[in-house]
């Protein structure tokens, strides 16, 4: 089942020409494009599908600074402050709002690792508090369990991924920038090894430079152009439940499980890092640089099926660009959701929260995590096609970044003064091991 997404009416006609082209309709693509028109530039959209519709739908909507690796946190502290910018130029309703994330624990180490990146949140600025037991047995008292302590991040906050992307899109239009859906981009013309076009299904559409913000198609996409880009996918599972009469915190998090308010009152409730890995193509391909992230993380990742092959966002084929593709064929990445995981999130949240015994379930749905080797994304442009910027591999933190990295993408793309420093996030940084132009195909 898909998650609830926000309906958005956009233009079937393709401009002949714009000045960047972007593929891909989720939080990341919509973002760079709104900054793109805002300076002037004439941009084009292209989604396969919907807008919002893969990732960006199924995340839980936290928009934090807290706990993110020192290379993110300078763009996702931009970006809380283009969350709210963004609603008062636009008009537009994200539901984006800094109710502050709540962080509870009774594990010693964990407690340790939180105090360790609050004090390296101070030499950054960003506003943190530890809590000692009374303190968190205080704003978990809605659990009515005892805590070690905590973490209340005050200056985080959600926004719906239910309104998001599409609400930016729609202020992308009423820039005069040009959205169109269900057409999708098969491949990328070159002319003296330079960016000149975009190859679409309805057509081509001349440029000189393309945003490839393709999300769990990025990796195949780029391998049609002879480009070796280290993506791995994880299926995670989420569910939400109806609102209940007592209001419970807006986002908390436990190791057990994570509860998010949406707009509309329903709670969506997901477990950390739990996740199916669905071994495809492209996964044995880039397994080796993967095994340190695996390694890490193997008590919650467990063996999937074959929702990754039947999504063909993995593939190692080659396609044509006069003939139906892949994305063609499945225009919006919907996977079956783990029942074993969603029976024991639900499990997980109601002994966490009583209140959510007799909530109804609403909606249970699973999403592709498009991940790199380091878990932080590739943007910039990519070394050796002048012309393509790639932003790809969120890692699953992408929709709380997306205001800030679409900044950035559309500095790079403008050629403007970047708003945070772009040389953590180059691609260029994957070429000793997975990137580069290759010729083992």
């Amino acid at each position: 089942m898909s998650p609830p997404l926000r309906h958005l009416h956009t233009s079937p006609t393709l401009p002949a020409a714009a000045d960047v082209v972007v593929i891909g309709g989720g939080i990341i693509g919509v973002f760079a494009a709104y900054y793109l028109a805002r300076r002037g530039v004439s941009v084009a959209l292209v989604e396969k599908g919907r807008v919002g519709a893969e990732q960006s739908s199924r995340n839980w909507g936290w928009c934090r600074q807290q706990n993110r690796d020192a290379r993110e946190l300078p763009m996702a502290s931009k970006s809380l402050d283009l969350w709210e910018r963004f609603a008062i130029e636009s008009g537009e309703d994200t539901g984006f709002h800094r109710c502050g994330l709540l962080y509870l624990s009774n594990d010693d180490a964990e407690l340790a690792r939180w105090a360790n990146w609050g004090d390296f949140a101070k030499t950054a600025g960003v506003t943190t508090y530890m809590l000692d037991s009374r303190q968190a047995a205080e704003r978990g008292k809605v659990t009515g369990r005892a805590w070690k302590g905590g973490v209340f991040s005050p200056t985080d906050g959600t926004a719906d991924p239910a309104k998001a992307a599409p609400a930016v899109a729609a202020a992308l239009m009423k820039l005069g920038g040009s959205v169109t859906q269900n057409c999708a981009a098969r491949g990328i013309e070159l002319e003296g090894g330079r960016v000149c076009g975009v190859v679409t299904e309805a057509g081509v559409i001349r440029t000189r430079t393309v945003v490839l913000a393709g999300g769990a198609w990025a990796s195949a996409f780029c391998r049609q152009l002879g480009i070796r880009f280290p993506q791995a996918s994880i299926r995670q599972s989420i569910l939400s439940v109806a609102p209940v009469e007592h209001r419970l915190p807006d986002a908390l998090f436990t190791s057990g499980v994570s509860v998010t308010r949406r707009t509309d009152g329903r709670y969506a409730l997901a477990i950390s890092g739990r996740a199916r890995v669905d071994v495809t193509p492209q996964f044995l391909r880039f397994a080796p640089h993967f095994v340190p992230m695996f390694a890490k993380r193997w008590r919650n990742l467990l063996p999937g099926g074959l929702e990754g092959i039947r999504g063909g966002h993995e593939t190692l084929k080659r396609w044509r660009l006069d003939a139906p593709t892949p994305m063609e064929r499945v225009r919006i990445l919907d996977p079956k959701p783990d029942r074993v995981a969603v029976a024991e999130t639900h499990r997980r949240a109601v002994e966490l929260l009583p209140e959510l015994r007799e909530a109804r379930i609403t909606h249970a749905w699973a999403g592709f995590v498009d991940s790199t080797p380091d878990g932080v994304p590739g943007i910039g442009e990519v070394p050796g096609v002048p012309g393509l910027i790639l932003a790809a591999g969120f890692s699953g933190h992408g929709f709380g970044i997306g205001p800030g990295a679409g900044h950035l993408i559309a500095d790079l793309a403008s050629g403007a003064d970047p708003i945070v420093d772009p040389t953590p996030y180059q691609p260029g940084r994957f070429a000793q091991s997975a990137w580069g132009k290759v010729a083992d195909f």
